[in-house]
Formats: C-alpha cells, sequence, structure tokens
C-alpha cells in the first residue's frame, strides 16, 4: 500500500469522528433546532416501531421454541426458558435487531436525502449562506437517536419476552405456565443486564447515523452515485454494528 493510498484510508477513518466533534461543537444552537430533532425523532422512532415490533415478537417466540425444543430432555429444564428469554433479548437480540433495523430503514433514508442534497448542490448552499451543515443536517439527527434508540431497544425486548411466552405456553412441545414463564424473567433479568444491553443500542444508534451522514455528504458524482452511496452507508453501518458488538460486549461483561 503506498503513501496516497494510507492517507486516503487514514482520511476515510478519521472523517466520521471530525463529523461528530464539528456536529456537538454546535450544541449551544440545539435549543433552536428543537423541530427539527422531533421531526428526525418522529421518522427514526414513530415509524420505525412496527417493524421492530413484528420482528421481536417472533424472534421472541422462534427462541423460545429452539429452546424448549433442545431442552425437552432434560427434565424440569423447560423452568429456564424465561429467563433465556429474558436475557437474550435485553443483553443481545434486542439491541443487535432494533441496531440493524435502523440501519436499514433510518441508515438508508438518510444516506439517501444527504447525498441527494450533495449532488444537487444544496449542501453548498448552506455553506455560502455561512450555515453549517453539521449544525442543520447532522447534529439533530444524532440526537434523535441517542434519544429513540433507548426507546426502541425497550420496546424490542418487551415484545421479544410476550413473544417467547406466547410460544412457550401454547406449544404442547413446551407447555410452560405463564406464571413460570415471568418469574424467569423477573429472577434473572436485572439492571445491570438492561444497562448494557442500552449501551450497546447507544453505541449502535450513534454509529450509524454518524457513519450514513458522513458517506451522504461526501458523495460525489452524479444521481447514480446516489444508489451506490445508499449501499455503501448501510453496509458499512452493519460491518460496525457487529464488530462494535463484540467490544461493548466484552467492556460490559
Amino acid at each position: 500500500m503506498n503513501t496516497s493510498n494510507v492517507r486516503t484510508f487514514a482520511e476515510k477513518i478519521v472523517s466520521p469522528f471530525t463529523l461528530a466533534f464539528s456536529a456537538f461543537s454546535h450544541l449551544p444552537s440545539l435549543p433552536y433546532q428543537i423541530n427539527r430533532v422531533l421531526y428526525h425523532c418522529f421518522h427514526i422512532g414513530y415509524c420505525t416501531f412496527w417493524i421492530v415490533g413484528i420482528l421481536s415478537l417472533f424472534i421472541g417466540g422462534v427462541l423460545a421454541l429452539q429452546t424448549g425444543f433442545s431442552l425437552k430432555s432434560v427434565s424440569g429444564a423447560h423452568s429456564f426458558i424465561g429467563s433465556i428469554v429474558g436475557l437474550s433479548m435485553v443483553r443481545e437480540l434486542g439491541p443487535m435487531m432494533t441496531a440493524f433495523l435502523v440501519a436499514g430503514r433510518v441508515g438508508s433514508a438518510t444516506t439517501a436525502e444527504l447525498a441527494s442534497m450533495q449532488v444537487y448542490n444544496e449542501v453548498d448552499a448552506l455553506i455560502t449562506m455561512k450555515l453549517s451543515p453539521a449544525r442543520i443536517l447532522v447534529l439533530p439527527r444524532l440526537v434523535a437517536i441517542l434519544l429513540m434508540m433507548p426507546i426502541l431497544t425497550m420496546f424490542s425486548n418487551i415484545l421479544g419476552w410476550f413473544g417467547g411466552m406466547i410460544v412457550s405456553y401454547h406449544v404442547d412441545l413446551i407447555s410452560l405456565d405463564p406464571q413460570t414463564y415471568w418469574d424467569g424473567v423477573k429472577t434473572y433479568v436485572d439492571f445491570e443486564s438492561v444497562k448494557d444491553g442500552l449501551i450497546k443500542a447507544e453505541t449502535f444508534g450513534f454509529i450509524i447515523v454518524l457513519i450514513c451522514c458522513n458517506v451522504g455528504l461526501h458523495t460525489k458524482g452524479g444521481p447514480r452515485e446516489i444508489g451506490t452511496a445508499v449501499t455503501k452507508g448501510v453496509i458499512s453501518s452493519m460491518c460496525m454494528i457487529l464488530i462494535l458488538d463484540y467490544f461493548v460486549t466484552k467492556f460490559t461483561l
């Protein structure tokens, strides 16, 4: 790898963090951008609730079914299904599924919007008017994702628990009493587990919006490049989610 390639690679790594620093340097202006923050909260949070709910409900059900099948030969082991589903949702599946859905839905839309603005010189128009793109376009999105990710993740966790409970009770292979199921959830799912999951969710959400904003604002070329930028933003976000998942898990254990 020659010097030029090393410099280009370093710039790509540093660029999102530079953008984040620039955005948060405008935090004093946040009270004047409440409408923008609320707008992004609506599109990030409310419009994503239904797909998060559907996926979480069925993932919780499938997890309970697979666990029940695996433990069918162990006497009395079915009573631990609630604890397994509960901990799996709050520590791993809830934050991870929510992040992937946000990357696919919100990340793609963010990249497409900012890439379009860049291609059609709207970002240059903001700069000409001495309005920082980091303040107008990035800061409200970062604040909105930090506000909505914990809510979406807890919603995912709860729906996953209910999905597991429904399957555990109605599938003959398991036939676990709901009271026993919820006792397992309450016994093993503690505040620390929930907190660790929410730390993951906040980290994933922040990096998704940061990467997608950075990709969108650095799009060059014509309209064809917008689709390329969307693909790059979503794939980069999902790869970073998987990488960060390991390190955040190691940090919170």
